[in-house]
């Protein structure tokens, strides 16, 4: 009938995303209102439209695209921080302040094993296989050092801070602020090179402390400031 009267036999709907007909070669976002799951109990985020860089040297995952998004496990939704808060990432510094310390215990080790092979008889074969060994030792622990900074995460929440790590376990911590006894930040002759930190919680039950490391230094800082002054607001009932 349409067509009789020169009109298209079909016309798109003006928003493809909303209720009601959709383009044929249109795709069904990932989440409501076009919005992208982050990842195992990260909840959504809005959708990326370009390539922005973490000015930290860190990025959230599924932010700009600079790190994919981890599966998603049914039980990762224990994890979930709740109250539409994200877990806030550590920089990916801490990868490389990992590598950085395995090759330096490598090359020591590496070189030391591999003139006592030679001496004891094993020749330059047996010295170039303990060296293939330990690289090959090297780029997994490097491999590992990564998927572990992808698995840690932080929230600070009302009355609590929230972390969560772990690549084949993973653990979640509650640390209540009011139980906070102190906070301290340290960083080593490599992390401070790097200019990262280290941000410790300490409390009354050893069980319940929480480390966050790989922090940029000018993001420990504050951290520490803010957690104290909770920590203080907490304890005296305010």
């Amino acid at each position: 009938m349409n067509a009789s009267r020169g009109e298209p036999p079909y016309e798109p709907a003006a928003n493809p995303g909303s209720q009601g007909a959709a383009h044929p070669l249109s795709s069904p976002s990932p989440g409501q209102g076009g919005a992208i799951q982050d990842g195992p109990g990260l909840g959504a985020s809005p959708s990326v439209t370009g390539q922005a860089q973490d000015p930290g040297g860190y990025a959230a995952y599924g932010q700009g695209g600079a790190v994919a998004a981890p599966p998603v496990y049914q039980a990762d939704q224990a994890f979930a921080p709740g109250n539409g808060l994200h877990w806030s990432p550590i920089s990916k510094r801490h990868t490389w302040h990992r590598l950085l310390t395995a090759v330096l215990w490598a090359v020591p080790v590496g070189a030391l094993g591999a003139f006592l092979v030679w001496r004891n008889g094993g020749g330059a074969v047996a010295a170039a296989m303990w060296l293939a060994a330990l690289m090959l030792v090297v780029v997994l622990a490097g491999a590992m050092a990564e998927l572990g900074r992808r698995s840690f995460g932080y929230a600070e929440r009302g009355d609590d801070l929230i972390v969560t790590y772990g690549v084949l376990v993973k653990r979640l911590i509650v640390v209540p602020y009011g139980r906070m006894q102190f906070v301290d930040v340290t960083a080593g002759l490599l992390e401070r090179w790097m200019g990262i930190a280290t941000v410790r919680m300490h409390t009354a039950a050893a069980a319940t402390d929480a480390t966050i490391p790989g922090l940029p230094a000018a993001d420990a800082g504050p951290l520490r400031d803010r957690l104290a002054r909770k920590g203080e607001e907490r304890s005296m009932g305010l």
